[in-house]
């Protein structure tokens, strides 16, 4: 049973949120305000977190980083804004998935679905192995990216995305097939996702993201030898 974290200082949303939760046999615990939420994360595990960006004493964005200091727990953040920059910035610090309210509890339960499936999917597809292209150097198994031999600080969803492409070296990738391997889910993604995860990731890798070719009209793919 997947054991879910509810974020929001509306007792309502978290109320609705939460029956839904149940009814798909989640496990819920809820939080009123980001700095409960980090407090609650640091004695307990949780396999998603449903955060909402406007609250009391710690907003939701700064929630996130801090849990992800030390935890690696995927996020799907709710806001009220739905302006392409929060959701930029979201995903820059790590946010899996945004949803702007108000929202379907539905296709809320059906993000959910998507983020778990891919987390179990990437945990049970780890592959063990360490991979160099010239000064880049990826090691899949530790989840961790070396560019000229300093560490690269990439959000986890940076690392998906690379794994993903490397894994599929020289084979074209649409922005469909990526938002669904990566992303989980295929209906309710957005191309300017991918195409925003790709730019993070190219600043990311600096002189070797020369690896990543944009196929124009179509998607991305890894070109190496």
């Amino acid at each position: 049973m997947a054991e879910i974290l509810i974020v929001d200082d509306e007792i309502n949303i978290r109320k609705v949120v939460r029956e839904y939760a149940e009814f798909e046999g989640y496990s819920v615990t809820e939080a009123e305000n980001g700095m409960d939420a980090v407090n609650i994360c640091r004695e307990k595990d949780f396999d998603l977190i449903i955060m909402d960006v406007m609250m009391p004493r710690l907003d939701g964005y700064s929630a996130c980083k801090e849990i992800n200091k030390t935890k690696n727990i995927p996020v799907i953040m709710l806001s009220a804004r739905g302006e392409e920059y929060d959701k930029l910035f979201g995903f820059e610090i790590g946010v899996d998935d945004y949803v702007v309210k108000p929202f379907s509890p539905k296709e809320l339960m059906a993000r959910v679905k998507a983020v778990l499936k891919r987390g179990n999917a990437a945990q049970e597809k780890n592959l063990k192995e360490k991979i160099d292209f010239e000064g880049l150097s990826i090691d899949m198994s530790g989840r961790e990216v070396y560019v000229n031999g300093e560490r690269a600080s990439m959000t986890p969803k940076e690392y998906d995305l690379l794994f993903y492409l490397v894994k599929n070296k020289n084979i074209a990738l649409s922005r469909d097939k990526l938002l669904e391997e990566v992303w989980g889910y295929d209906f309710f993604g957005d191309d300017r996702t991918v195409d925003t995860h790709i730019k993070m990731l190219r600043n990311s890798l600096g002189e070797y993201r020369k690896f990543i070719v944009t196929l124009r009209g179509m998607g991305y793919k890894f070109e190496a030898l």
